[in-house]
């Protein structure tokens, strides 16, 4: 049998050796193997022979289009590697696994999990993301140590009513599928399904249909990251404040038409997106998280922007483009260590002189508006690296003179582009803009 280059990146405990024939010396204990990127086309026979010591297999990658039966006579198997295959079908034949605890089948065509998969107890990590999965059985809900569910892309529709019994989950993800509604217990004695997985740190439902978002969802005490973006969310449940370890909260791409003023009850947000809705106000509560980092409110129907963002003294990344901003509040200058700044594509007609109190800002886009020049502090800007203000700028950062004001006579900073002429204003909305300043936040 030709040698196999084992991969060093994997954390093994068990032993990790070539796979060969041991024909005339003693056979060693071989408890990993892998045939990754071997452009297998089923699974190698030589395995079987390590059936009783095999504890990791890696077949990632290949061409196997069906599991042999004497595959689940390898008892001692406690991580099987599956993914990018052909397999259309996990046979019952699985449930023989019973020391099993980690399961990756992604990237195939797996349309179903057997029922009998409630066979393998041991279970804690199952990933198979990127399958025609159109629901999950009964049995999978007996899977009662399972702590990491992925499930991406794949049909679901609906999760099994007891799904709850799955108290163990602490990251479930659940992105690009077709689910409409978070099952509902249909017990009135039992608490509600997400309440029972009551350990559950991380959420990931983007990309799905989901239109409500039950008030139960404030019982996880220990979620850090709730991702809801890309649903088709009407409001937010007061009841959000509930997960008072939420760190991260993406809402972006939905249909919210405000923020509840319990919000600001998360003390230990850093990351709240709320751009592609259709808000018209932020409630004052904002100005309570006092641990966020990075605030996207763009794509809204923003008017004006509440003085209490002053209060966000650890924000790094603000962008609120596209919208209706008419000015900024004098409070905004508090914002002391914000680095990048995007107001592209608002009503602005002056910035406050405060703004030169932001002495760390090293991007800031305020193309597609109306001012009329910029105040005299922005000579305070010293670590101001890129100063948009127009798309078609040919370098990120322009000369600027002073001059007085003809209508104040107060000193302030202009230049050729002064003053800006809107360009995507027809019938009172804005159109969208293809230059990103989230290119430039990501870098």
């Amino acid at each position: 049998v030709q040698c196999l280059e084992m991969t060093t990146k994997r954390k093994i405990i068990g032993r990790l050796v070539p796979c060969r024939c041991f024909r005339g010396e003693e056979q060693e204990v071989i408890s990993v193997l892998d045939y990754s990127h071997c452009s297998l086309q089923q699974v190698p026979k030589e395995i079987f022979s390590f059936e009783r010591t095999l504890e990791e297999l890696y077949l990632d990658a290949n061409q196997i289009e069906e599991l042999p039966k004497q595959l689940f006579s390898c008892q001692a198997l406690k991580k099987l590697s599956l993914p990018d295959n052909d397999l259309t079908t996990l046979p019952t034949t699985i449930a023989s696994l019973v020391n099993l605890k980690e399961l990756d089948i992604s990237k195939n065509g797996i349309q179903e999990f057997p029922d009998n998969i409630k066979g393998c107890k041991c279970l804690t990590i199952v990933e198979a993301s990127v399958n025609p999965i159109s629901k999950l059985p009964d049995g999978f809900t007996h899977l009662l140590n399972l702590s990491q569910l992925f499930l991406n892309d794949a049909f679901l529709e609906q999760l099994p009513a007891n799904f709850g019994k799955l108290s163990k989950l602490r990251i479930l993800e659940l992105r690009e599928n077709h689910l409409k509604t978070l099952p509902k217990c249909h017990c009135v004695f039992q608490p509600e399904v997400l309440e029972q997985i009551h350990n559950l740190k991380e959420l990931w439902m983007d990309n799905n249909s989901l239109q409500t978002l039950p008030g139960y969802i404030g019982k996880l005490k220990h979620l850090t990251y709730l991702d809801l973006s890309k649903n088709r969310l009407e409001s937010l449940d007061a009841s959000i404040s509930g997960c008072e370890a939420l760190e991260d909260l993406l809402l972006s791409s939905n249909m919210l038409q405000q923020l509840p003023d319990s919000i600001g009850m998360l003390k230990k947000m850093s990351t709240l997106k709320v751009d592609e809705n259709q808000i018209s106000s932020l409630p004052n509560t904002i100005g309570s998280l006092s641990q966020l980092e990075e605030f996207d409110c763009s794509c809204n129907e923003l008017q004006c922007l509440p003085p209490a963002i002053g209060y966000l003294h650890n924000l790094r990344t603000f962008a609120a483009d596209e919208n209706f901003l008419l000015d900024l509040p004098r409070e905004i200058g508090n914002c002391r260590n914000v680095t990048v700044m995007s107001l592209r594509s608002n009503k602005l007609e002056f910035l406050p002189d405060e703004i030169g109190q932001m002495t760390k800002l090293r991007v800031l886009n305020l193309s597609d508006n109306r001012l009329r020049n910029l105040p005299l502090t922005f000579t305070k800007l010293k670590d101001l690296a890129a100063l948009w203000l127009s798309d078609n700028q040919s370098k990120a950062l322009i000369p600027l003179q002073s001059e007085a004001n003809p209508e104040t006579n107060q000193r302030v900073l202009t230049n050729y582009m002064f003053p800006q002429q809107p360009r995507h204003e027809e019938g009172g909305t804005f159109l969208c803009n293809s230059h990103e300043i989230c290119n430039i936040m990501d870098n």
